[in-house]
């Protein structure tokens, strides 16, 4: 494992200060909050970053609250805590299927968001374009559990199971950087490999995700996350559906629906949320989630 230096911050400007000095002096920098990927990328050699900015002890960064209309949650709440919270179904069902309890319970928002992908090429230091290169192997190889949705150059799949609930929630994404905080839209904050194949999100090198912000939902709206894994637990979706409707009694008022597991990003289905609008679905929603709850 390469050696790299690690820097223990209690703020979010000591964050990115240090980012920033580290920059300076020609170094590369990765955050850390739950740090259960970036461990395991750190030793096989997938990360090969300088400086470590542990944000583990940074103050507030894991609290909900609530004002003006919104819910913000701080990027460092772990999953177990927000598969335990009072939000919304889609959400927390999301943050409950993740890995294990083991990780649940330190893996972070932020983190499940921001991590890299899965690919078993970028994950076994093949020089593919997600580790600098300038080709994608899936292409003419193992490409089982690869993007059908949003490939091309890279055909990785997006790796997090929050994510597709949150854009079905049109979260805004918290980002810090030296300019302070700024709100990114789900549609500017995910990249697809034809706007830059070597990265996911639209963060600068110098940039952490803090948190999201959710518009407070009506009590008329009903949401479920489903997810289908090619074995009872431990991984990641070969399907997901993050579904979210907004109810005038038995009508179907706005719907979101987002797939995860088969796209670069997550990946909305357009047409599926314009065919529902105005459609009566009480029977078959009641059918649908006592299905998916048996």
């Amino acid at each position: 494992m390469k050696a790299f230096t690690n820097i223990n911050v209690s703020s979010v400007d000591e964050a990115v200060s240090a980012a920033a000095q580290a920059h300076n002096n020609g170094q590369s920098v990765a955050f850390s909050s739950g740090g259960t990927d970036l461990l395991q990328q750190l030793k096989d050699g997938t990360d090969k970053s300088d400086v470590i900015i542990n944000l583990r002890n940074v103050e507030g960064a894991h609290e909900i609250s609530s004002a003006n209309g919104t819910i913000r949650i701080g990027g460092l709440i772990t999953l177990d805590e927000l598969s335990n919270s009072d939000l919304n179904d889609v959400l927390t069902e999301a943050a409950a299927s993740v890995g294990t309890p083991q990780i649940r319970n330190v893996a972070t928002l932020s983190g499940n968001v921001t991590q890299r992908p899965w690919c078993w090429y970028y994950r076994n230091s093949f020089n593919c374009y997600k580790a600098g290169g300038n080709e994608c192997f899936s292409v003419t190889g193992e490409n089982q559990q690869h993007a059908i949705y949003g490939g091309g150059p890279s055909y990785i799949v997006h790796p997090s199971d929050v994510a597709p609930a949150l854009v079905a929630l049109d979260a805004s994404f918290i980002v810090a950087g030296p300019d302070g905080e700024r709100n990114v839209s789900a549609d500017n904050f995910f990249v697809m490999p034809s706007q830059d194949p070597a990265t996911e999100n639209s963060l600068r090198s110098d940039e952490l995700l803090v948190g999201v912000s959710l518009p407070i939902t009506s009590a008329s709206s009903i949401s479920h996350y489903y997810k289908i894994m090619d074995r009872e637990a431990w991984t990641h979706a070969e399907v997901s559906v993050a579904a979210v409707l907004n109810m005038n009694g038995d009508l179907v008022e706005s719907a979101s629906i987002v797939l995860g597991g088969v796209a670069t990003v997550p990946w909305k289905l357009t047409e599926v949320e314009n065919y529902l609008v105005g459609r009566q679905l009480i029977l078959q929603w009641s059918a649908w989630q006592a299905r998916w709850l048996s």
